[in-house]
């Protein structure tokens, strides 16, 4: 990816305002931005987890879920979803749902970094095995879903802390992935209701 990747601001109810280099949104006054968070799922309803490479700006070294990322100005989240997964992890999806339109969050490092994203959350299904890219992905692991939430929302799995916030809603969803409804697109962010 070029480092001139440039991401969409939002306002706080979720409309386009701008663009901004993706290398200068992420500081101690980050603003408000359109993201993205995916689950990837294998055929036997595990989760798979990726622990961020350890030069990454935000959260470096940190366990997370399966692929985040920031759909570029006119693109559909769920294809930004597909394009992160081929590019961070090597695989391409059998299939992407919208599970979480409305998420967002703000969350702070040690050092005053800050992420602030209006970060729709999608699950993905897929049948190969990851070949994690070393300049995104540090390791991965494949999780049951059930156990990795449990230990997620009972503190005994330190993950980042949007993957936290986001785990809960997921398991309000149901016990099995593979039976969480379809979200309304129409319940994203405006910004991310693109039409093509």
């Amino acid at each position: 990816m070029t480092h001139d990747e440039h991401v969409v601001l939002v306002d706080a109810e979720g409309e386009a305002i701008g663009t901004a280099p993706k290398s200068s949104v992420h500081g101690a006054d980050t603003p408000l931005h359109l993201a993205f968070s995916s689950y990837v799922f294998d055929g036997e309803g595990r989760v798979l987890l990726t622990r961020r490479a350890s030069h990454k700006r935000t959260w470096p070294g940190v366990w997370t879920n399966s692929c985040c990322g920031h759909p570029l100005p006119g693109e559909k989240p769920a294809d930004a979803v597909a394009r992160r997964l081929a590019y961070e992890l090597g695989i391409t999806a059998a299939s992407v749902v919208l599970v979480l339109p409305g998420f967002a969050y703000r969350a702070e490092m040690n050092d005053g970094t800050v992420e602030h994203e209006m970060c729709p959350v999608y699950r993905a299904l897929v049948t190969e095995a990851p070949r994690p890219n070393p300049d995104e992905v540090g390791d991965v692991r494949w999780m049951p879903w059930k156990e990795f939430a449990e230990d997620v929302m009972s503190g005994l799995l330190a993950i980042s802390p949007w993957c936290a916030e986001q785990v809960p809603l997921l398991a309000a969803l149901g016990p099995d992935p593979s039976t969480w409804p379809e979200a309304d697109p129409a319940d994203l962010p405006p910004a991310a209701r693109v039409a093509r």
